[in-house]
C-alpha cells in the first residue's frame, strides 16, 4: 500500500551481501533499504509521507524529544510462510496500542490505516530482507518523536515525526531456557505512571537493574508491584499448573502484549484453564518448590514464547520443573509459531498478507 506515500526507492543491497547480513546479523544492528517517514504538526495534520532510504534524521538540537521524552514505539514482525507469502501478524492491534500508547503520552494519535499503511508500504519495498529460516522474521520497528525546536515546557510539542524502520531477527533467546532476577530494589513503574505505555522512559529507567541482573548470570528482570509479579523486562510472564495457564492480570503497571493477548486465546482454544490473577513472589517460589507449578514461560513479540527454567534473588534461588522447556510452553509457541508462518490454520484473522502489487 503506497498510496499516499512519495516513494523514493534506492538500490537495493546486493543479494549476495544482505543474505549475509541477515545471517550474521545480531538482533536489532542490520537494517533494511528503506524507511517511512510522516510528519505531523498542529496547522497540518498528518502529511509528508514518504518511502526514503534508511539514513540519519536531522533533528535541531532543541528537538523536545532530547530533552522532555516525548516519544513512543512498537514492536512487531513480518513474517515469510511456507508458501513464500510476506505476512504481518496482528497489525491493527499494534496500531491500536501506539493509539493509547500516543494518548498517555499527549501526542498526536496515528490513524490505524496510516500505521499499517506504513508497515506495508516499508515491508512491500523491503520484502527481499524478510527472512525464509525458519524461526527468523523482519522485526519491524514503528516510532514517533517530538521534533518541536524549543526548550519551553509548558505544552506538548507541536510539531511530531512518526518512522517506521525494519531489521532481520532471529530468534531472540530461542528454546534454551531464561534464568531470570528477581529485583526488589528498583520499580519499572509506579501506579498512575506510564507503565502501561510503550514509552523510551520506561526502559532507560530498567537498565541498570538489567545489568545488575547480566552481572547475576540472568537474562531478564523480574519487576514486581508490592510483593507480586507485573512482567519481565521486555516481555510478560505465565506460570503453568498442571494444565492451566496464568498470567498476572492487566494494571497502569503492565504493557498489554500482543502475544500475551494471543496466548490467552491459544491456550484457551487448546483446552486449557485460563486465568489472569495476582501471582506473589512467595506463592511462586512456593509453589514451583512443592512441584505445583510446573512451568513458566514470557511472552512478547522479539521473544516470541521463552521458558523460563530458573529464577535467581538476593535471597537465594529455585528451579521451575527440572528446568527445561515444558510441554504447554512448547506447544503453544509451536501453535503460534505455525499460524505466524502459514502452516498452521488462522482461525483468528491475526494474519495480514502484504500483496506482491503494494511494491511500488
Amino acid at each position: 500500500m503506497s498510496a499516499g506515500f512519495t516513494v523514493e526507492r534506492v538500490e537495493p543491497t546486493p543479494a549476495r551481501e544482505r543474505a549475509r547480513l541477515m545471517a550474521d546479523a545480531p538482533f536489532g544492528e542490520v537494517f533494511t533499504d528503506h524507511m517511512v517517514t510522516v510528519r505531523w504538526s498542529a496547522g497540518q495534520g498528518w502529511h509528508d509521507a514518504r518511502l526514503r532510504a534508511h539514513a540519519p534524521l536531522v533533528l535541531s538540537p532543541a528537538a523536545q524529544v532530547f530533552h522532555y521524552g516525548q516519544e513512543i514505539f512498537e514492536g512487531m514482525k513480518a513474517y515469510r510462510t511456507a508458501g513464500g507469502a510476506v505476512v504481518l501478524f496482528r497489525p491493527y492491534a499494534n496500531a491500536e496500542r501506539f493509539a493509547a500508547s500516543a494518548s498517555r503520552m499527549a501526542m498526536p494519535d496515528v490513524p490505524a490505516e496510516l500505521f499499517v499503511g506504513a508497515l506495508e508500504t516499508l515491508v512491500a519495498a523491503d520484502r527481499e530482507w524478510v527472512p525464509a529460516v525458519e524461526g527468523h522474521s523482519l522485526y519491524l520497528r514503528p516510532f514517533m518523536i517530538a521534533t518541536q525546536p524549543t526548550l519551553g515546557f509548558y505544552r506538548p510539542a507541536q510539531e511530531y515525526l512518526f518512522v517506521v524502520i525494519a531489521a532481520p531477527a532471529g530468534a531472540y533467546f530461542g528454546d534454551r531456557p531464561m534464568t531470570v532476577w528477581l529485583e526488589t530494589e528498583y520499580t519499572r513503574a509506579a501506579p498512575g505512571g506510564t507503565g502501561a505505555a510503550k514509552c523510551g522512559g520506561n526502559y532507560a529507567g530498567t537498565l541498570l537493574a538489567q545489568r545488575r541482573a547480566a552481572d547475576q548470570g540472568c537474562d531478564q528482570v523480574v519487576w514486581l508491584r508490592d510483593g507480586h509479579v507485573d512482567e519481565l523486562g521486555t516481555s510478560n510472564l505465565f506460570f503453568v499448573y498442571g494444565d492451566e495457564v496464568v498470567t498476572p492480570p492487566l494494571n497502569d503497571t503492565i504493557l498489554a502484549g500482543i502475544t500475551r493477548d494471543s496466548v490467552l486465546a491459544l491456550a484457551a482454544a487448546l483446552g486449557h484453564p485460563v486465568a489472569e490473577r495476582p501471582v506473589g513472589v512467595a506463592q511462586w517460589r512456593a509453589a514451583a518448590e512443592q512441584g505445583r507449578l510446573t512451568e513458566v514461560f514470557s511472552s512478547g513479540t522479539s521473544s516470541m514464547i521463552t521458558p523460563v527454567g530458573a529464577v535467581r534473588a538476593a535471597d537465594g534461588g529455585f528451579t521451575i520443573g527440572d528446568g527445561g522447556p515444558g510441554k504447554v510452553t512448547t506447544r503453544l509457541r509451536e501453535e503460534l509459531l505455525g499460524i505466524q508462518t502459514g502452516v498452521r490454520p488462522d482461525p483468528y484473522g491475526w494474519v495480514h498478507t502484504i500483496a506482491e502489487e503494494d511494491s511500488a
